[in-house]
């Protein structure tokens, strides 16, 4: 058994935030734990042209702005050089290709099980993220078709697709980008649409759409929601008439009550209304040769793309988790109480509109203090 005062769990933009927030504070004695061969796993291996939807100034983690020369929006690969010159710069070198399997409350601390070790622990920060398990649902007559179905996770870029005809189930900004990456290359793809969804451009003429929503944001009475929404009528017109349902739901609210972020759109959009991105309902079955939608109608695709998100799966690793549920089977608080005391959650928060890596650099800060403070307390 190791004997460790503080574990981090995973060592992605969340666990690296949490080791540069305790250097920072000048808290050395800490083990960072990753279950790839690499930091920033995800990253590497998210598709090629993705870029943040969030500006560069409201995205990087703390005490480490990204590069000057940095784009507004930066690349995925970017964001992979980044993250690798973070690690060099405080100095965090994570047990890579070890995987936890199994967290414990043992008298007031924490034992960690993991494929190499078990370590005991005051304080466990768990920083897997949201996208841990691909989300996969199945379709009545899925066995008996011909083609392939694969997840959004295992999609890089267009040329495995070129000449196919392509699917992509689920719009969310995932499957939107998808989709326009897809047309940007003259391959045929239809795109599955189950639920209403919100519609954000990424900018407004110029402008980063995040900055706007900042200063409407401070004008009272609900004003600037009212004006948010008329701008968005405006600049996307009335996109139901090619098969989308807008939510009437504010993006915030849809947000925050469902859990389904905004799709903010690049381009998908005007796809769609030149026809070189068809929307369908949802799907109801499969069938040899493509699938059948919920309204009848049979479409011939040779590529099926689930874009269908993920699942944490924090409840397999830790059972005790499960108590402070939300309603999407994440954390609903980022400090542990009562049966979790000691425990930690970063990177679980995709609710708000400042993106997931603003979210945690606020987040690593309260924990940060919160840890600093208790090992103060165990000082005196």
């Amino acid at each position: 058994m190791i004997e460790v005062p503080i574990i981090i769990i995973g060592a992605g933009p969340a666990g690296l935030a949490m080791a540069g927030r305790l250097d920072q504070l000048g808290i050395e004695d800490y083990t960072v734990i990753e279950s790839a061969d690499s930091i920033g796993s995800s990253w590497r291996s998210h598709y090629d042209r993705l870029h943040l939807h969030t500006v560069k100034k409201w995205s990087h983690l703390p005490h480490f702005p990204f590069p000057e020369a940095y784009p507004t929006y930066v690349s995925r690969q970017q964001v992979v050089e980044y993250l690798d010159a973070y690690a060099v710069k405080f100095n965090i070198q994570p047990r890579l290709n070890e995987s936890v399997q199994q967290i414990e409350k043992e008298g007031s601390k924490w034992k960690v099980k993991t494929t190499k070790d078990e370590y005991l622990t005051d304080q466990v920060v768990i920083a897997t993220g949201i996208n841990k398990i691909p989300n996969e649902p199945t379709w009545p007559g899925q066995d008996e078709y011909e083609g392939e179905v694969t997840h959004s996770k295992y999609y890089k870029n267009p040329e495995p697709y070129k000449g196919e005809k392509v699917l992509i189930i689920g719009m969310g900004n995932t499957g939107s980008e998808v989709a326009l990456d897809l047309a940007n290359h003259d391959v045929p793809v239809h795109l599955s649409v189950r639920s209403p969804i919100s519609l954000v451009p990424r900018d407004l003429n110029g402008r980063p759409v995040q900055e706007t929503a900042k200063v409407l944001a401070k004008i009272p009475f609900g004003l600037g929601d009212w004006l948010g929404s008329q701008i968005r009528k405006i600049y996307f017109g009335n996109v139901e008439k090619y098969g989308l349902r807008i939510s009437k739901m504010h993006p915030t609210v849809q947000l925050t009550k469902t859990g389904k972020t905004p799709v903010i759109d690049l381009g998908t959009i005007d796809k769609i209304k030149k026809g070189k991105v068809k929307v369908l309902p949802d799907i109801q079955s499969f069938y040899k040769d493509g699938i059948v939608t919920t309204e009848g109608e049979k479409v011939e695709v040779s590529r099926v793309i689930l874009a269908t998100g993920y699942k944490a799966g924090l409840e397999k690793m830790m059972p005790e988790v499960a108590t402070i549920f939300d309603g999407h089977d994440l954390p609903n608080r980022i400090i542990g109480t009562d049966d979790l005391e000691g425990s930690y959650f970063i990177g679980f928060d995709n609710y708000k509109l400042g993106g997931i890596l603003g979210t945690i650099y606020n987040d690593s800060e309260v924990i940060a203090e919160h840890i600093q403070s208790k090992l103060e307390k165990q000082e005196i």
